[in-house]
């Protein structure tokens, strides 16, 4: 059974649009995710800006991917690294702590997670 930051169950993410580097709806994670697809976050304006200025383009729809594209309000299962960038320069989405893996605290650390928790 996954579990996620607090060391309890792993809930799901979002369905809508599907989410998770398995596409499952959460944050399910495993050896072939190299990119530890870990942390379920809000989007929000300003990351989806600061994840284009850093080369991954969230908003635009990629449909031969199966990707709809975000917009903010949606939440999605981000790469522990890349929230941890946007943390450090002042852009860090809220954070759905019971959404995000446990293995998220490979990068990041709880009290960050826990600063940043959608309230």
């Amino acid at each position: 059974m996954a579990r996620n930051v607090l060391g309890t169950t792993l809930q799901p993410c979002n369905m809508d649009p599907i989410t998770g580097f398995t596409r499952s709806g959460s944050c399910e994670t495993g050896p072939e995710d190299i990119g530890s697809h870990t942390v379920c976050a809000m989007m929000t304006e300003e990351f989806l800006a600061f994840s284009l200025s850093r080369g991954n383009d969230l908003s635009t729809p990629q449909p031969e991917y199966g990707f709809p594209g975000l917009a903010p309000g949606e939440r999605w299962c981000l790469c522990a690294s890349r929230w941890h960038e946007a943390a450090e320069a002042g852009y860090a989405p809220p954070v759905v702590l019971e959404a995000s893996h446990e293995r998220a605290l490979e990068i990041v650390s709880l009290a960050d997670l826990e600063y940043h928790a959608l309230r």
